[in-house]
């Protein structure tokens, strides 16, 4: 980009020379120094620059680009960079670096960084930093660390995209969710309330009936966009169009799907996971996993997740969503996965990790608040709704367990609900003793939820049900979080693979009278030879972060000894 190179621009800056901008402070852990070792390390693999005050070093929206560090002179950071909307939300000074993870995932930048000052950079081709964060671990963590800091604080900062729709359409819902689970900055502007919302559209040209709309680099509209066209945008669609084949297929992309992933890949198999909504599966909407391995200050889903995607594409895996399987095909040897673009995949070999989804409430005006109201996850987005409000958490395991602690940070009070009376029975210790040392926590036992109220898609409070006297009491509840168990993902896998009573796929001894093999399935085998299932798919798997990767590790073992079978 040239200097100044987008547009007349109102810098909210003191004067033209930009220079009396003060350093954001490392607060966060989301601004390193390096130090003089580190920048002459990349100085190795890097050039240096010269700046001008004005120039714009990384542009939104711009997907090829260099690691940079700041060598003399200041950088800012800016949302909607040369647009009415344009804010400054960080300053980097000598030794910090720019970027946040879009940079190691292959996506486009999200805000702009500006050359506040004259000064100089050192630019690091991408490949050249790969390189050098694995011969240098120490540097590595530093960067990753903060590079994903940097992307929860684009997320609660609400940078990035706008989404401008009504909070009653479910394509608005859709959208919100899409983002949220993906990890994409964003922030939504509500037709129904926000009067930004419809000065921006009048702007752009668009009628109000051609929302929902997406806004990406301060005036690309997406009128309607489906969740391909948002993740196309964004970097998240890199599956090519038309036929392919690899030697493993991974289909869905929870922590059994990436730790297949990385196995598989760093063991020189070609490799494509594919994932209907997002990587991390159900774990990545966790806000803190505490009894995960390695981590005894506990790791966020959405962090494990980006951790895992980073290391699956550093060993040459391709990662894609949203692409939803809808078919499963044996051809030969060979199996071919359909998908929901009219695309397939042929494989050596198949790794099912669909995981399963949250069951929904069986409760009367259920839809009219899914999405505004009521949720099955609970991420920063969702807290940001919870700021002060009354919240209800409906579930007895781990997911409710981290959903009410976390919500207890920002809503003014968390009522949990469990239809039994021992909180112990299906929620680790430590989660119990979490919910139950917190003041801002009630746990409401023998209790369901009967009736939602509200209006507008609003929901304002719900009535519950004592289920051992019948009693009814109504709580007041701006929130609803559901987690009642899951029902597995194998609709499309009806008819193909052999399945339990409930859905689950049988695997290995599970497996009765398969002969098409001519010898039993191994332990993560179905009922089709090459095919194999991992996680929380499987018919009598333990529903730990812990055993989902373990079993990932363990597939690609098995595959390699199918793939050397004559």
């Amino acid at each position: 980009m040239g200097r100044r190179g987008i547009g007349a621009v109102t810098m909210t800056t003191p004067d033209e020379t930009f220079g009396d901008l003060t350093e954001t402070p490392d607060t966060d852990g989301a601004s390193p120094r390096l130090d003089a070792d580190q920048i002459r390390d990349l100085s190795a693999a890097g050039r240096r620059q010269a700046v001008q005050a004005g120039e714009v070093l990384i542009a939104e929206g711009q997907r090829d680009r260099d690691f940079l560090v700041v060598l003399s002179g200041k950088v800012g950071v800016y949302d909607g960079y040369g647009t009415p909307a344009q804010r400054l939300i960080r300053v980097h000074g000598p030794g910090r670096f720019l970027d946040e993870i879009g940079l190691l995932t292959g996506q486009p930048a999200f805000v702009s960084s500006i050359a506040l000052d004259d000064g100089e950079m050192l630019a690091v081709p991408q490949p050249a930093l790969r390189d050098m964060v694995h011969r240098h671990p120490k540097l590595g963590d530093l960067i990753l660390r903060a590079f994903l800091c940097r992307r929860e604080f684009l997320i609660d900062a609400v940078a990035g995209m706008r989404i401008i729709g009504s909070r009653y359409s479910p394509d608005v819902r859709r959208l919100r969710e899409f983002a949220a689970r993906n990890r994409i900055p964003h922030t939504w502007l509500d037709l129904e309330e926000d009067p930004q919302a419809a000065e921006v559209l009048k702007q752009l040209g668009v009628a109000p009936g051609d929302t929902p709309v997406v806004i990406w680099r301060g005036n690309q509209v997406l009128r309607k966009p489906d969740n391909a066209d948002l993740a196309r945008v964004v970097g998240l669609r890199r599956r090519s169009n038309g036929g392919r084949f690899a030697d493993v297929v991974v289909v869905g992309a929870g922590p059994a799907g990436l730790a297949a992933a990385v196995y598989a890949a760093s063991e020189g198999l070609s490799t494509v996971v594919v994932d209907a909504v997002a990587t991390g599966g159900q774990a990545g909407t966790s806000s803190r996993i505490e009894n995960y391995l390695g981590f005894p200050a506990g790791i966020s889903g959405a962090e494990l997740a980006d951790r895992a995607v980073i290391q699956a594409e550093k060993f040459g895996a391709t990662i894609s969503v949203p692409a939803e399987a809808i078919g499963l095909e044996a051809r030969d040897s060979f199996q071919t996965v359909r998908f929901d673009d009219a695309t397939e995949i042929t494989t050596h070999a198949l790794v099912i990790a669909t995981g399963a989804r949250y069951r929904r409430l069986a409760v009367p005006r259920l839809d009219e608040f899914e999405g505004s109201s009521v949720y099955y996850a609970a991420t920063a987005m969702e807290a940001r709704f919870c700021e002060r409000e009354p919240v209800v958490v409906v579930g007895g395991g781990n997911s409710a367990g981290q959903a009410a602690v976390f919500l207890a940070r920002h809503a003014a009070r968390v009522e949990l609900l469990i239809r039994h009376d021992d909180l112990a029975r299906d929620m680790s210790r430590y989660l119990v003793d979490r919910v139950e040392q917190c003041p801002a926590i009630t746990v409401r036992r023998h209790t369901e939820v009967r009736e939602l109220e509200g209006d507008d898609g609003q929901l304002r409070g719900i009535v519950v049900e004592d289920n051992r006297t019948g009693a009814h009491d109504r709580l007041a509840a701006a929130l609803l979080f559901v987690f009642i168990g899951a029902e597995p993902c194998t609709g499309w896998l009806r008819g193909q693979l052999a399945l339990d009573p409930r859905g689950y796929i049988c695997t290995g001894p599970d497996v009765a009278g398969d002969t098409r093999a001519g010898r039993p399935p191994t332990n993560l085998e179905t009922s089709r030879p090459g095919v194999l299932a991992v996680g929380d798919v499987r018919s009598g798997s333990i529903k730990r972060v812990a055993s989902a990767v373990g079993e990932g590790a363990m597939a690609v073992r098995m595959i390699h000894e199918y793939l050397a079978r004559p």
